[in-house]
């Protein structure tokens, strides 16, 4: 597999405020990188970085080879979902139209859509559930209806990798089970890679191949099983019986903690 996304060196701060610092990730196509840390700890940073919405202060980072801004320009290499997208009640649009908002990256502002991209379009309608309420106006839909229309816009260019804002807030651990087995079938239907930003860990190992921990630097980037139990609970402070995550243990040297996973060897990076 060749490597999508590449993050070399990569710093950035808000003023004297410091958001990510030296910073080193990729993401292989075809795989799904899971994005965790702490509220504040750069994941939404990241994230606009990606999009090209912010420029690095130091480092880069590549998508297809191209700059963030380059890769949005180009309109067929990044899908994006943000979290709890907002339309209003009134939004006079049918799904169908908003779906077909997503070409206008891939036509681009000199050309229209062609007649094979309006009948992706409609096999996105049926992929995702939609077909039959492809002309019902939005403003009528429920939110996980909603948020089927969303992922099938950003999906409307075709784009090779799709980044997922914290797409499970606010569901049921039931409906988060059908939302990971669902963007799991379009993700190898459509032969997608993906990027998924979220504070729910179970959601996270549940979905991704690689996980990256964030929290200002780069705590860890590895596969699922390998997550230390102990920088969960520091980072996170949560119930890591309830997530399965097991091993580990804390040391205290004086007022230091050091941190002494089981199993995993020296899997965290600094």
């Amino acid at each position: 597999m060749s490597e999508l996304v590449s993050i070399r060196n990569l710093s950035f701060s808000y003023g004297s405020t410091v958001a990510l610092e030296n910073i080193d990730l990729s993401v292989l196509e075809g795989t799904t990188l899971g994005l965790i840390g702490p509220n504040g700890g750069g994941k939404s940073t990241l994230m606009k970085l990606m999009l090209g919405l912010l420029e690095p202060d130091a480092g880069e980072i590549r998508i297809g080879g191209l700059t963030p801004r380059k890769a949005v320009r180009r309109g067929d290499l990044i899908g994006y979902l943000p979290q709890r997208p907002h339309t209003p009640k009134n939004f006079p649009a049918s799904v169908r139209q908003v779906v077909r908002m997503g070409l206008s990256g891939r036509a681009g502002l000199l050309h229209s859509p062609t007649t094979d991209d309006f009948a992706f379009v409609e096999s996105l309608l049926t992929r995702v559930g939609l077909g039959d309420l492809a002309d019902r106006p939005i403003g009528e839909l429920s939110g996980g209806q909603l948020q089927r229309v969303y992922i099938a816009r950003a999906l409307a260019p075709r784009p090779k990798l799709l980044l997922l804002d914290e797409p499970t807030v606010g569901i049921d651990r039931g409906g988060q089970q059908r939302f990971i087995e669902f963007i799991q079938q379009l993700k190898v239907e459509l032969g997608l890679t993906l990027v998924f930003v979220s504070h729910d860990l179970r959601a996270v190992t549940a979905i991704a191949d690689r996980i990256a921990c964030l929290s200002g630097t780069l705590h860890y980037h590895d596969v699922p099983d390998h997550l230390p139990a102990e920088l969960v609970y520091r980072m996170f402070a949560c119930d890591l019986e309830a997530m399965g995550i097991k091993g580990g243990h804390v040391c205290t040297h004086g007022a230091a903690e050091t941190l002494v996973p089981i199993g995993v060897g020296s899997r965290v990076a600094s």
